[in-house]
């Protein structure tokens, strides 16, 4: 199984001792996105784990962790989100060059993958100034990571109200001959995620973000996964089960899919170091759970 840290909410960077205690427990209890009193209990013994997929902006907070979760015998990989913008776009997000350092110092290489997305415009992130930016961070991120990818935003209706634009395709197409002369100037490869653009001519490849290849790579062995199912429609990622819950981060990026900062108060009240389920309580009255089957 490859465990999924999450694509819903940013657990390394906003519930570490959570996730470390679950860890410890081996088993953590997640809902049904579509179906609330659906709860599956996932055993999280490292038999039955080949990998750990986080996703996370900072994950700062999750390095006191980091020699223990290799002494449990786990391995894992960070999709790690890196983008410019600052604190009006990513309002809770730490210093930047605290978060490259971090990338830089405390995390092998091939165990990284940099995200340079969601791309957006605005009033001060134009495509050139991307450009500018996004060359800047190369020249501090080429040595520590595998590859990056990106993506441009698709805007919402609660994030239209942020004055948040889309890449036109005269646009993506300047920006992208752009990123991959930068990235051929590193030799840092680019892959985009969910795309339907066909970038290869400017050195641009569509990837995935749960790898299959990575993920045999970091794990010295073949893992004979099959293509996820249930993502979207360009989605080329391997199956993974996620254990994370909607409404949770605390990144307080404004351009978020998976976080209705109103529902976010409620579901903060429900945090527990401790719980079985990620900020949220089991109604043993009307939740039906069920053990997840695990292969070893």
């Amino acid at each position: 199984m490859i465990l999924s840290v999450s694509r819903r909410t940013d657990i390394p960077g906003c519930y570490p001792e959570w996730f470390m205690n679950r860890l410890r427990d081996k088993y953590v209890m997640t809902r049904n996105p579509m179906n609330f009193h659906q709860v599956s209990q996932i055993n999280l013994s490292p038999d039955f784990i080949e990998c750990i997929v986080f996703w996370t902006k900072n994950a700062v907070p999750f390095m006191d962790y980091l020699e223990e979760l290799n002494r449990m015998g786990y391995m894992y990989m960070f999709q790690y989100t890196i983008t410019p913008y600052d604190n009006t776009l990513e309002k809770n997000i730490s210093d930047k060059s605290d978060i490259i350092k971090n990338v830089s110092e405390k995390i092998e290489k091939k165990r990284i993958v940099w995200r340079y997305d969601p791309i957006l415009l605005n009033d001060t992130y134009t495509v050139n100034r991307h450009i500018e930016l996004f060359e800047e961070m190369c020249s501090l991120l080429y040595t520590a990571v595998n590859h990056v990818v990106i993506s441009f935003i698709d805007l919402y209706q609660k994030n239209r109200g942020y004055r948040l634009y889309e890449l036109s395709t005269d646009e993506i197409t300047h920006l992208a001959q752009a990123f991959g002369e930068i990235g051929a100037k590193y030799k840092l490869p680019i892959k985009t995620c969910c795309e339907n653009y066909d970038l290869t001519k400017f050195g641009i490849t569509k990837g995935a973000c749960i790898d299959s290849v990575l993920l045999e790579e970091i794990c010295n062995r073949p893992l004979l996964l099959k293509k996820a199912t249930g993502q979207r429609k360009n989605c080329l990622c391997a199956e993974s089960v996620d254990i994370g819950a909607y409404h949770t981060c605390l990144n307080g990026c404004i351009y978020c899919y998976a976080t209705d900062y109103k529902r976010l108060k409620t579901k903060q009240k429900c945090y527990d170091k401790n719980s079985q389920i990620l900020c949220d309580k089991l109604d043993f009255g009307k939740d039906i759970i069920k053990v997840r089957k695990m292969k070893k």
